[in-house]
């Protein structure tokens, strides 16, 4: 007798069809944005108001924001660089943003000023925002906000295939199960398998987006470090490549220093750079987009 299994189809509430940027928060734009550049991004665009600085490369949007003002949301004098927002790219933004307010969401009260593109978002680990973007593919958000670097502005090419694989997300202890329900029930997100993991950390929880684009890995604080201050918040940023070994050697060479030994020596699974000035790392993960 043939039997069928009942395997739901995934659920894509919001449409998400990928991250379209990144954002830091810095109070060193120029370090960091050095550092970008040996990544490979290419510095396009200027906020027409603001310090804020766009990068690209390949499909990758990065924005650095150190404008005063885009620190009042966190309570705090910020010495160092944060990874501070994660904008998705969703079917209607308006729409998404509905979706998950509806469901529970804290939105974030509006922040454009005048003649600015007002993005809709919602809070998300720690200080950190979630944006929901729509307007991707002919026309972009960049186009009413920033003025571009030159008049010819040009698509880059990624260096070794990079493109956004996921991010790291610190939670506290017992907290991993709200945090999937969080992603799962308003965004559509699945948990990866036991046992399944992608480069050279395999620890924490994978979280799978719905389109299969990028991932959340979400980190409670080891065992033996309950004395240790760990907040909640994105800590780390990963790009995949497919092949890893070739895209560090490539990067080795503009002048990015990777952690070489155990247990995070570079392989054909993943490498994880150094922790630069800021507080600032970065993971290369074996993907094949």
């Amino acid at each position: 007798m043939n039997t069928r299994e009942n395997n739901p189809a995934p659920s894509n509430p919001l449409g998400i069809d990928g991250i379209e940027f990144i954002e830091y928060a810095t109070s060193e734009p120029l370090a960091l944005g050095a550092l970008l550049e040996r990544l490979g991004f290419e510095q396009v665009g200027r906020h027409r108001s603001r310090e804020v600085v766009l990068y690209t490369q390949g499909g990758m949007n990065i924005i650095v924001n150190a404008d005063p003002a885009a620190w009042a949301g966190f309570g705090h004098e910020v010495q160092s660089t944060v990874l501070s927002a994660v904008a998705l790219r969703v079917r209607d933004a308006n729409a998404a943003y509905r979706h998950v307010t509806d469901l529970g969401a804290w939105p974030i009260p509006t922040r454009a000023g005048a003649m600015e593109l007002n993005i809709p978002g919602v809070h998300g680990s720690g200080d950190t925002i979630i944006y929901f973007v729509d307007r991707y593919q002919d026309f972009s958000i960049y186009d009413v906000d920033f003025k571009p670097a030159s008049h010819d502005r040009k698509q880059t090419t990624a260096l070794a295939g990079l493109h956004f694989f996921g991010v790291v997300q610190a939670v506290r202890q017992d907290r991993t199960r709200e945090w999937i329900d969080f992603y799962a029930q308003l965004m559509g997100f699945s948990v990866l398998p036991e046992g399944q993991f992608f480069g050279i950390l395999p620890k924490g929880t994978l979280l799978a987006s719905p389109c299969r684009q990028f991932y959340i890995q979400l980190i409670e604080p080891p065992q033996g470090t309950e004395d240790m201050h760990w907040d909640e918040e994105l800590i780390r940023l990963g790009f995949g490549t497919p092949d890893v070994l070739a895209a560090t050697a490539l990067l080795q060479q503009r002048g990015v220093v990777f952690v070489d030994r155990a247990p995070t020596q570079v392989c054909e699974r993943g490498a994880l750079t150094q922790l630069y000035k800021g507080g600032v790392s970065f993971e290369l993960v074996h993907s094949q987009r």
